[in-house]
């Protein structure tokens, strides 16, 4: 077996950023679509049985018989959960700081292009330098 060296540039993810499964978010779904249907079935039950008791208490429930049907279909088909962004799941490599050069004791700093231009380095451009 061998192992792979990602050199410090690898993306590393954390599995409690993830989203649940798409089996478990459809049975959530219709978990909570079964309960509202079941209240809502309970609630018509309770303004048929209480019409001639307590007519405010049955109109309360006969109201909340015609809109949970609404509100239930429309929390089953809202979707899955919004994907967790990705800043937050994702763990960054450490940076290395850069050294930089050191600046000159004497005066102001003069621009690298012109030492770079008077003092050619040896070895570059094809350049052996002379033993």
């Amino acid at each position: 077996m061998r192992k792979q060296h990602g050199g410090g540039n690898v993306q590393v993810f954390r599995i409690t950023g993830a989203r649940t499964g798409l089996q478990e978010d459809v049975r959530g779904r219709q978990r909570r679509y079964v309960i509202s249907m079941t209240v809502r079935t309970i609630s018509v039950i309770l303004a048929a049985t209480l019409w001639n008791v307590e007519r405010h208490v049955a109109i309360v429930a006969l109201v909340l018989g015609l809109v949970l049907p609404y509100v239930a279909v429309v929390i089953a088909n809202a979707g899955r959960e919004n994907a967790p962004s990705l800043p937050s799941t994702f763990v960054a490599p450490p940076v290395r700081p850069m050294i930089s050069p050191s600046a000159p004791a004497d005066g102001p700093a003069e621009s690298g292009a012109e030492d770079a231009v008077s003092e050619p380095v040896p070895g570059a451009r094809g350049d052996t330098p002379e033993r």
